[in-house]
């Protein structure tokens, strides 16, 4: 399971790993006045991501010694000390996360981050903030069925207006939502 580290997962699961891109926006909430921490975060954060593009090299063609490398960047990267006293601390955080943010090490088909998932969550709160509630089961199935159109359509590059449109106004000149999923995995699964 990749998750964001929120506490209600760690029960969920014996592996987890945690997220790169929700670790990486914890350095950005710093914002330092003093031009040498600035400049002392800003080297780190360059550091930060060229090890991420690393792991995302090593998960095209995974290797035990590029595992063992890679593990040993991790100690040398997340024990650095800069003198900035909350980047220090941060850095020393993640060094804490190691075994979760190196998960990809051991299991190399998993994904360096979970944005795509919390992007389809963020929708539904989105959708929750504008019409605060839904009373009936039925408007909960609607709800449910048109975001499952949208976020599908969305991923699949269509128009979620003009493909509803095709669908209701019953043209049926877009192939269904099926079709091209099956379009689109087919040719991955010969």
């Amino acid at each position: 399971l990749l998750t964001d580290d929120a506490p209600q997962f760690k029960k969920v699961t014996e592996e987890q790993g945690l997220c790169w891109v929700h670790d990486g926006r914890l350095y950005k909430k710093l914002n330092p006045v003093v031009p040498l921490y600035r400049e002392q975060l800003d080297d780190f954060l360059t550091r930060f991501w060229d090890y991420y593009e690393k792991l995302l090299e090593y998960k095209e063609q995974p290797t035990c010694v590029q595992a063992e490398k890679l593990s040993a960047e991790f100690d040398e990267l997340f024990s650095s000390k800069t003198g900035y006293y909350a980047l220090d601390d941060r850095i020393e955080k993640t060094k804490t996360k190691e075994e979760e943010l190196l998960k990809v090490l051991k299991y190399p088909e998993l994904p360096l981050h979970n944005n795509g998932s919390e992007l389809e969550v963020r929708a539904e709160k989105r959708r929750q903030d504008v019409s605060l509630q839904i009373k009936t089961e039925e408007g909960t199935k609607a709800k449910d069925t048109f975001l499952t159109i949208i976020q599908t359509a969305k991923k699949l590059g269509v128009s979620a207006y003009k493909y509803i449109y095709d669908r209701i106004s019953r043209q049926f000149n877009m192939p269904s939502l099926a079709e091209l999923i099956k379009q689109r995995t087919l040719p991955q699964l010969e």
